[in-house]
């Protein structure tokens, strides 16, 4: 008899993933020299990927597969690639780590945890060494406590964000890992499509967290097509135990009183298939701004003159979110923190270009100044 359901369906994304880190890891050392022999996939690689049912066949290898017992021949072979989950003791993050725990050694990936005490909350660096305790139930290893002290920029959601990551950006150097994988769920990408609309953001706020993110794609979430009670019934019965985190229900915070008030207040009037609708409006959405952001990466070098200053009337001339794109991108260029560059920051430069009245500068955060010159935009440190 197979394993429950809940944990079939989070054990499947997670070797969704390592099949692609394993992929990617195999690529890079066969590039740098370091790999000559192929993977072999096994035998419960997912389905539509090589070595999987009903897939082409794939070659097996003259060698031992990577990783085997000490050959002279491959010496050089670079060692088995890190994964780490980043685990708060929640189901999410619990639901994840259980999962990679049981997947990874079946593809000779190692695996490791990370947690992170914000220091909000007392008691929070002895729920930080229990978790580390859990993680290494699990067969983990390492497994590390992070502290770290929380700012105020931003407002206390997006202070604690800056500081988690900051904190597993760190973790993963120190570890050399080639990923760490994040527990967000289809009901947080729910939220955070909701967020960004509540903002007036732009397209990309719509669209949600990405699958992989940050820098050289080290953020993995495997749970965005898995709802919220999925992971906490994978949980329950493995009887793995889970904290649920206070603040999650605290209404002083935006996400919270979205959460336990706005989707069920959108669910009740709208009916069931909120979550669903708007985690696909996320992809949609990507979809479109990563079409229009290679757009504007192209049509950057033709509005610009020989001495490489941006051209009012040939920046008029593109559609105005590809123009806007490539403002964006100068600002950020010049100095502007892009955290702090916002929607209204970038029309107010879009008006020197649309609705030019001889307007003076745009004061732009970081410092940074817009200005007309000349059928020039110029954008530069004020």
């Amino acid at each position: 008899m197979g394993p429950h359901p809940a944990v079939a369906a989070i054990r499947l994304a997670v070797r969704r993933v390592l099949h692609d880190l394993l992929t990617e890891h195999s690529t890079d050392t066969t590039a740098h020299g370091t790999a000559n022999t192929p993977l072999r996939a096994p035998a419960h690689a997912t389905p539509g990927a090589p070595g999987a049912v009903g897939a082409p066949p794939v070659p097996a290898p003259a060698a031992p597969p990577a990783y085997a017992a000490h050959d002279p021949a491959h010496e050089q072979q670079s060692p088995p690639p890190l994964v780490l989950v980043a685990c708060s003791g929640g189901a999410d993050s619990m639901a994840l780590a259980s999962a990679l725990a049981f997947e990874a050694p079946k593809l000779g990936i190692r695996a490791g945890g990370v947690t992170v005490d914000h220091g909000l909350q007392p008691g929070s660096d002895l729920r930080a060494e229990e978790v580390v305790l859990r993680l290494r139930e699990l067969g983990l290893d390492p497994v590390e406590s992070a502290a770290v002290s929380v700012g105020r920029d931003g407002g206390p959601e997006a202070a604690a964000r800056d500081a988690r990551y900051a904190a597993l950006d760190a973790a993963l150097e120190r570890h050399g890992a080639a990923a760490i994988l994040l527990g967000h769920t289809r009901d947080d990408q729910a939220e955070t499509v909701l967020l960004g609309l509540a903002r007036g953001s732009g397209i990309r706020s719509l669209s949600g967290m990405a699958a992989v993110s940050g820098a050289d794609g080290r953020y993995r979430r495997p749970f965005l097509a898995l709802d919220r009670q999925t992971a906490r019934k994978a949980c329950m019965v493995q009887s793995l135990p889970v904290w649920d985190d206070p603040h999650n229900a605290d209404p002083a915070y935006t996400r919270s009183r979205l959460r336990h008030e706005g989707l069920p207040a959108l669910e009740k009037a709208l009916g069931k298939g909120v979550v669903e609708a708007l985690a696909r409006t996320a992809q949609l959405s990507r979809d479109d701004a990563d079409a229009l952001d290679a757009w504007a990466r192209q049509a950057e070098a033709s509005v610009r003159d020989a001495a490489g200053l941006l051209e009012c009337a040939k920046l008029y001339a593109l559609p105005p979110a590809v123009r806007r794109r490539i403002l964006r991108r100068a600002a950020i260029e010049a100095g502007a923190p892009a955290g702090s560059l916002f929607a209204r920051h970038i029309e107010e430069v879009d008006r020197l270009i649309t609705g030019w009245r001889g307007q003076g500068a745009i004061n732009l955060p970081g410092r940074v100044v817009a200005q007309r010159q000349g059928g020039r935009l110029v954008i530069r440190q004020g």
